[in-house]
C-alpha cells in the first residue's frame, strides 16, 4: 500500500529534473499522475510506466490559460478527479542572470507570466475538481532565492517571493474547501536547469551555497521528493499555508 493510493496528482514542468522526480515519487506511492510540460514528456512517461505507475503526459504552457484548463481536463478525462497539484513549472535555466538594472523588460515579464501567473492559472483550472472531491493538496515550488535573497537574479527571486505570498493567501481562502496549500523552498538542486542557469560558474556557486548550510553538500532531486510526498499525503492533513525550506539549514524560519 502506498501513501497516495487512489489519488490523482497533476504535476507541471514534469518533463525533466525536479518535475520528473516528483512524477516518479508520487507514482511510486500509488498516485495516478497527469504531467505537463512545454518540453517533451516521453522520458518521464516511460520512466513512470516502466516502474509500474500510471501516467498521462500532456503538452502544457502554464502562461496560457487554455493550456492550463486542458491539463485539468486531461486529468478528469483519464482518472476522473484531481487530488494533488504540484506547481513546479518555472523559468530558471532559460533565463539570464545579471544586474537588476540590466534585466530586460521582456525577460521580467516572461518570468512573472510563467512563475507567478502560471501557478495562479493552474490553480484556477484544478481547484474546481478538488472542490468537487471535497478537498485536496496544492504544492507550490518556491525557492531559497525568495527567502534568503538572490542577487543578479532579481526577477527570479521576486517571482518566487510572490509564490510564497500566493500560497499563504490561497491557503486562507481555500481552507473552507479542505484544500491545503503549501510551498516548498529548495536551495539549488543538481538538475539540468541549475547547470544552465549557473553556466561556467556552476561549481564555484554550488560550493559557496553548500558552505552557507548547516548540512554541507548540494541538494539532489531525491532530497526533495520526501517533502513533496508528505505534503501530498494525508500525513499532512492539518498543514496549510506553510513554506518548508529544503536547503540544508540555510534559512531557518
Amino acid at each position: 500500500m502506498g501513501q497516495l493510493d487512489g489519488k490523482v496528482a497533476v504535476v507541471t514542468g514534469g518533463g525533466r529534473g525536479l518535475g520528473r522526480a516528483y512524477c516518479e515519487a508520487l507514482a511510486a506511492e500509488g498516485a495516478a499522475v497527469v504531467a505537463g510540460d512545454i518540453r517533451d514528456m516521453a522520458d518521464t512517461v516511460s520512466s513512470v510506466e516502466s516502474a509500474g505507475g500510471a501516467i498521462v503526459g500532456v503538452s502544457l504552457d502554464v502562461a496560457d490559460k487554455e493550456s492550463c484548463e486542458a491539463l485539468a481536463a486531461a486529468a478528469q478525462s483519464a482518472f476522473g478527479q484531481v487530488d494533488i497539484l504540484v506547481n513546479n513549472a518555472a523559468l530558471y535555466g532559460d533565463i539570464s542572470g545579471g544586474r537588476f538594472d540590466e534585466i530586460s523588460d521582456d525577460q521580467w515579464d516572461r518570468v512573472m507570466a510563467v512563475n507567478v501567473k502560471g501557478i495562479w492559472q493552474c490553480c484556477r483550472a484544478c481547484v474546481p475538481a478538488m472542490r468537487e472531491k471535497g478537498g485536496g493538496s496544492i504544492i507550490n515550488i518556491a525557492s531559497l532565492a525568495a527567502t534568503y535573497g538572490m542577487p543578479y537574479a532579481i526577477d527570479y527571486a521576486t517571482s518566487k517571493a510572490a509564490v510564497i505570498g500566493l500560497t499563504r493567501s490561497l491557503a486562507r481562502e481555500l481552507g473552507r474547501d479542505r484544500i491545503r496549500v503549501n510551498a516548498v523552498a529548495p536551495s539549488a538542486v543538481l538538475t539540468e536547469g541549475t547547470d544552465e542557469f549557473m553556466g561556467e560558474k556552476r561549481d564555484h556557486t554550488l560550493y559557496v551555497i553548500s558552505q552557507g548550510q548547516s548540512l554541507k553538500g548540494n541538494l539532489e532531486t531525491g532530497d526533495m521528493t520526501g517533502t513533496i510526498v508528505y505534503l501530498a499525503s494525508d500525513a499532512s492533513n492539518f498543514v496549510t499555508g506553510q513554506t518548508i525550506m529544503v536547503d540544508g539549514g540555510t534559512v531557518m524560519l
